[in-house]
């Protein structure tokens, strides 16, 4: 039945059809804000040196089929997820542990922990920490089984992005789908189709309402006299993503009523400051465009520094700790940023030695611990006694993983054959600065359109990528949790022969779903 459902999906189009669906997404996506800004390689800077275009996200024309029992699991376990992290946050001492053989060979794990340090030695001056994570999950459908299981591709705990643009990719599907019978730009009749939706996606408000809930937890100004409040948007240069992320600042300024400001991170020390006469260390923002006017940080949001590339001097790293050190929320904090990395991820799904996950988990049910574990995939290190090292240097079972590094962003990973090549072609010790995944397998059926910024149109087979958005806001001096809450999804596709899967760095295509 499944196979029969894939095979026959999505409806075929003609070439008018196509060409016109095509043309109404193009529209429907500039009048709504489902854009980026271009890629270079697609509009040259000279041909925009004052960075005012913009093009339609990368985005599929059809949503994809995604199992219903999957996508309800991913979003039942998605606060256990927030709550897990948030504990594995608090516990400083296992973090520094299993961090301890990364400090030795990767500078950015190592530059991170030191900040920690420093600000630690100073002394913390915020417990509360906000969380907004995503969990990408695939629908893992290997040809032995007899329905599809989630597994858990990753957790990420900094800068998860397109919860903006991944609720207008559910509204325009929801819209060709609601068109009327023989409209136009109404979908060929499909069984999946007919009398279905999307569910909803409000990841948008989820998210504005998680950073909100830090606002107002920030309580009164701490400054003398009090100063109006904000929140802080910390962005990389040259961000496409733009829009995605104004989505967020819109809905706090609109229905929350809290003053948003971007700062650019080569800025920050620029623009914002610490008074080191006031003990409480509030992080005061004064406006370029207003310098008669400050403003105090309630909640400092990076959607940067995630990777190496965005510490480009020590100045940068400057400004890391100067976040780090004032009284305002962080989302993240270094600790919550290293609990991410993807060596956390394979020690909790270790199947010997300690019960990481039942730890970080206690008082929660032994049902719901076994429902997180059976998301995981296996992992291994890659330590001479493991069997990480015989699966990952062997070529025929290195076929079926991928080898990843402690990175978000996209484009890090080395897959199967030629994980024992790159292993030989580095030292052998920095092999601990990766962990080995066995691959997941999604349906292999599944196909779809998509368009991509540039204005191609590429169809085939595609493997979709699910991630669930969540929010936390706790106190980590004592774990007590303020806020916990999930809401809003994410659906990206590629074609089936790429193995890389980020939507900003070109590999991915927007997407929706509906559920069977």
């Amino acid at each position: 039945m499944t196979e029969s459902i894939y095979s026959s999906y999505p409806p075929a189009l003609d070439s008018a059809q196509k060409e016109f669906l095509v043309k109404t997404i193009k529209d429907w996506a500039t009048q709504n804000g489902l854009v980026v800004r271009p890629s270079p390689t697609f509009v040259a800077k000279e041909n925009d040196p004052q960075g005012v275009l913009a093009t339609n996200a990368p985005v599929t024309l059809f949503p994809s089929l995604f199992p219903k029992a999957c996508f309800e699991e991913a979003r039942a376990l998605q606060t256990v997820y927030n709550q897990l992290y948030a504990a594995i946050t608090c516990d400083e001492d296992w973090i520094g542990k299993i961090m301890e053989d990364l400090i030795d060979v990767d500078d950015f794990i190592s530059n991170l922990w030191k900040v920690h340090l420093a600000v630690k030695e100073e002394g913390y001056t915020q417990n509360l920490s906000l969380g907004l994570y995503r969990s990408d999950y695939m629908a893992h459908t290997p040809s032995d089984a007899s329905s599809p299981s989630l597994k858990q591709v990753e957790f990420n705990t900094i800068s998860s992005s397109f919860g903006g643009l991944s609720s207008l990719v559910t509204s325009l599907h929801t819209e060709l789908l609601n068109s009327p019978p023989g409209h136009p730009i109404a979908y060929p009749s499909h069984p999946l189709l007919d009398n279905n939706q999307p569910p909803e996606n409000p990841a948008v408000e989820t998210l504005a309402a998680g950073l909100a809930a830090a606002h107002v937890a920030y309580g009164p100004s701490k400054s003398t006299p009090a100063l109006p409040t904000c929140i802080l948007f910390l962005v990389q240069e040259n961000e496409r993503n733009i829009f995605d992320q104004l989505a967020l600042s819109r809905e706090l300024t609109k229905a929350h009523k809290i003053p948003v400001f971007r700062v650019l991170s080569s800025e920050i020390l620029d623009h914002t400051f610490i008074h080191d006469s006031n003990p409480s260390r509030p992080l005061i923002y004064q406006p370029p465009h207003s310098s008669g006017t400050q403003f105090e940080v309630t909640t400092a949001y990076l959607r940067c520094f995630y990777a190496p590339t965005d510490y480009k001097s020590e100045r940068d790293w400057q400004a890391r700790t100067h976040l780090e050190r004032s009284a305002a929320i962080k989302c993240p904090t270094v600790l919550n940023q290293l609990a991410g990395c993807k060596i956390v991820q394979q020690v909790l799904a270790e199947q010997e030695g300690p019960d990481h996950l039942a730890k970080f988990l206690s008082g929660t049910d032994d049902a719901t611990i076994s429902r997180v574990r059976a998301t995981f995939a296996p992992q291994y290190d890659l330590s001479s006694t493991g069997r990480g090292q015989k699966l990952a240097l062997n070529l025929e079972t290195a076929m079926n993983h991928v080898l990843k590094p402690q990175r978000e962003g996209g484009g890090n990973n080395v897959y199967k054959d030629a994980i024992p090549e790159f292993l030989r072609s580095i030292p052998e010790t920095e092999w601990k600065r990766w962990i080995l995944m066995e691959l997941i397998h999604p349906p292999a059926e599944a196909k779809n359109v998509a368009l991509r910024s540039d204005g191609e149109v590429l169809s085939g087979h595609v493997i979709g990528e699910l991630g669930v958005y969540g929010t936390i806001l706790w106190d980590q001096a004592n774990g007590n949790i303020v806020q916990n809450e999930q809401g809003g999804w994410l659906m990206r596709t590629k074609a089936r022969d790429v193995n890389e899967g980020g939507v900003a760095t070109g590999f991915s295509s927007l997407d929706s779903i509906v559920l069977y």
